[in-house]
């Protein structure tokens, strides 16, 4: 079996409080919205951000109490980039988790929500490259 992940959808409150912190925050450009859904197309990916009802009648359940703890993760090349990011999401909408610092396994994070609460990490990992596409890999 191939090891791939094809979609990630969020569940939201409000496209369009979403859609700024995604846009105006990240700096991404959606490939498909309408009054309910935005997808963006990522690095061998989609990112989806869906009403929260609809992505709920549509998996047949509420997430279930106590869901597990959870992180999404942006990369970037420098710390630097991860102080201005953490910025940038904060002025579109995202609530700063935590600061960025220097984590004791090296590099350097911060963390931010989107306005759902979904916790991004931006991070910064000397030991892993970035393509120019934008793919991470892991150790080199």
């Amino acid at each position: 079996m191939q090891q791939q992940i094809s979609v990630i959808t969020l569940g939201v409150a409000d496209l369009a409080v979403s859609r700024r912190f995604y846009v105006e925050g990240f700096g991404w450009t959606p490939v498909f919205e309408n009054g309910e859904i935005a997808f963006y197309q990522m690095n061998g990916l989609v990112l989806g951000t869906w009403l929260k009802a609809q992505l709920e009648q549509d998996v047949g359940r509420s997430p279930p109490a106590g869901a597990g703890a959870y992180s999404l993760a942006h990369n970037v090349a420098s710390a630097d980039e991860v102080r201005r990011l953490v910025d940038r999401l904060a002025g579109a909408g995202g609530d700063v988790l935590r600061v960025p610092d220097a984590p004791p396994h090296g590099g350097f994070r911060g963390y931010v929500a989107d306005p759902d609460g979904h916790a991004w990490e931006i991070a910064w990992n000397p030991a892993w490259s970035i393509s120019p596409e934008g793919y991470v890999t892991f150790g080199v």
